[in-house]
């Protein structure tokens, strides 16, 4: 059966340790990013990736993101990084950006089809502080739009999770996704999707002329 925890009935505590629980034992869950309801799993669980795909009735092969609610989770992973990623980490997140970095370590390789290249999050909100790291995406029937709602998200998704967080209506507005992959040797960052963080505030975050 599946769980269903309302971040505004049960509160941010419960919901956290819902997600923790549900992702460290392996299984799915619905969740409220910053901007739209994703689908959530251990990035390092295979079998729970490939629910992920049948539910969304994806191509496995399609990327996702690694996200992260506390800095402190990702320590591990940013020690593997350059110094000019890093920065661009430190000026960009935590925020509505998708950063992606160079992964010569191919760290999560289930998340990626191209394992030396790697999507970041790092999100605010109500379930900062969870101290699980998931591979997500967003909460969606491949080729349909992506909920700001609960109730838009497909019945079938609902059915086929173990665990909903619910957290109101959200902004609707997906990640802009920033390509990092070569700032170690020079090359500018790209923006390969705008979104939520326009394209003047990377610039000016990065510092970009």
């Amino acid at each position: 059966m599946t769980e269903i925890v309302s971040i505004a009935r049960d509160g941010s505590d419960v919901a956290r340790a819902a997600l923790e629980r549900c992702v460290l034992g392996g299984g799915v869950a619905i969740f409220p990013a910053d901007g739209l309801y994703g689908l959530a799993c251990d990035p390092a669980r295979r079998d729970a990736i490939e629910r992920i795909h049948a539910l969304k009735g994806r191509d496995e092969g399609k990327p996702s993101a690694v996200m992260f609610f506390s800095p402190l989770a990702m320590r591990e992973l940013i020690a593997t990084l350059g110094p000019r990623t890093r920065d661009a980490l430190g000026a960009l997140l935590p925020g509505p950006v998708t950063l992606v970095v160079a992964n010569p370590e191919r760290r999560y390789p289930n998340a990626s089809r191209e394992p030396e290249r790697l999507g970041l999050r790092l999100i605010e909100g109500p379930l900062v502080g969870a101290a699980c790291a998931i591979v997500q995406t967003s909460a969606n029937r491949s080729g349909e739009p992506a909920p700001s709602r609960f109730a838009d998200v497909p019945a079938v998704i609902r059915a086929g999770v173990d665990l909903v967080i619910e957290g109101g209506e959200l902004t609707g507005l997906a990640s802009t996704v920033v390509d990092v992959t070569g700032i170690e040797r020079g090359e500018r960052p790209r923006i390969l999707r705008y979104g939520a963080l326009g394209a003047e505030e990377v610039r000016r975050r990065l510092e970009l002329p």
